[in-house]
């Protein structure tokens, strides 16, 4: 395997001087190191992709130096825009390294949401014009990295290193999210699901919708929620459609904070169409959890003020399980939207499972309860 210090350290003899992205699991004993290591001018987290290639072009205008973004395969989606409309050749020419996390890679047994990106990373690279080799646990770093920047060097342009699952030793960070509150994210998600008894509910991506799903068994209830797998930041949008769609019943939407802020406009959207039947929860652990627990910003943002700035109608907070119940009473006394934060604590179940059901048929159950 490859120590991820010694990849990082190689990086930076290399010539990057600037590290930028999302974590990814497949990535996380590297993203890990370099968060530990990087002073706040030579790495930044952003919260998507495209922020992060962007980051990337800016300083190096400033510089004529090299960054690396990481980011999980999945993350091309939001990069696609800035990649071929600045960084690419036929327009301002932009060199930068990314570091791309092979979910779903074929062969390898992975979450239905990375299936088809991962059979289509590589074509999708061909058809962005963008050179990448394929890293593993058997690959030398000094060779890969010598063969990629000097790549680089001649198109002046981006260049991929796509990255096999196992490839990086382990390497345990140092760095902390804040701790918000004691209350696991499971006991909260349980007195969740007690209030919003009627409510259509809709979940984000990662341990959220696994616990959701575990939960439901837990209560002796069917399988009935949208259980968002994928599309990280897209949660309240898709709740925000179905609001609008199903104005007869409450729509609760269970978000995450890196899934929040990784597409933040959506909740100026939700404030100015307001549908009265929406609730909005923010699970906020400061962490991106489920791909290695990276400390996010969420710990120090003013989430209401953000909410009303963004038209929500009310803004309601709680950190343990009395809290949730009593704001949920309030809830009954106000049309929507409402932002309703819950700080909990980072951590799982080393046992939590995994849906056995497919996304089509939690889809189709979905739409069952909806449309009784």
């Amino acid at each position: 395997m490859i120590d991820p210090k010694k990849f990082y350290i190689g990086l930076q003899e290399a010539g990057v001087r600037l590290f930028a992205g999302v974590p990814d699991s497949l990535l996380k004993h590297f993203c890990a190191y370099v968060d530990d290591h990087g002073g706040p001018s030579e790495h930044v987290m952003t919260a998507n992709e495209g922020n992060a290639v962007a980051l990337a072009a800016g300083f190096h205008l400033t510089t004529g130096q090299i960054a690396a973004v990481y980011m999980q395969n999945s993350g091309l989606g939001n990069a696609i825009n800035p990649l071929t409309s600045l960084a690419d050749p036929q327009v301002y020419k932009i060199p930068l390294l990314l570091i791309i996390g092979w979910r779903g890679e074929p062969g390898v047994k992975d979450e239905p949401q990375h299936v088809k990106q991962g059979a289509i990373t590589p074509q999708q690279l061909d058809l962005l014009g963008i050179p990448y080799y394929v890293m593993h646990a058997d690959t030398s770093s000094e060779e890969i990295i010598t063969e990629a920047m000097g790549r680089l060097e001649v198109t002046g342009a981006p260049v991929a290193l796509l990255v096999r699952k196992g490839t990086f030793s382990s390497y345990k960070g140092q760095r902390k999210p804040k701790m918000l509150s004691s209350l696991k994210r499971e006991d909260a998600l349980r007195e969740l699901l007690k209030s919003a008894a009627n409510s259509l509910v809709i979940s984000t991506t990662g341990k959220t919708s696994r616990e959701v799903y575990e939960l439901r068994g837990e209560r002796g209830e069917t399988q009935r929620d949208f259980l968002t797998v994928g599309s990280m930041g897209h949660t309240s949008s898709i709740a925000l459609g179905a609001a609008l769609g199903c104005p007869e019943k409450r729509v609760v939407c269970i978000d995450g904070d890196g899934s929040a802020l990784m597409h933040l406009g959506a909740l100026p959207i939700i404030g100015d169409v307001k549908p009265k039947n929406l609730v909005h929860v923010l699970l906020n652990n400061a962490a991106h959890e489920s791909v290695g627990g990276q400390p996010t910003v969420a710990g120090n943002l003013d989430f209401e003020a953000i909410a009303l700035a963004c038209g929500y109608k009310r803004y309601l907070q709680a950190s343990d399980a009395e809290g949730i119940r009593d704001a949920w009473a309030l809830l009954q006394e106000n049309d929507g939207p409402v932002f309703f934060e819950v700080k909990i604590a980072i951590g799982s179940r080393d046992d939590l499972g995994r849906p056995a059901s497919t996304p089509e048929e939690n889809k189709n159950a979905f739409m069952a309860v909806a449309t009784l």
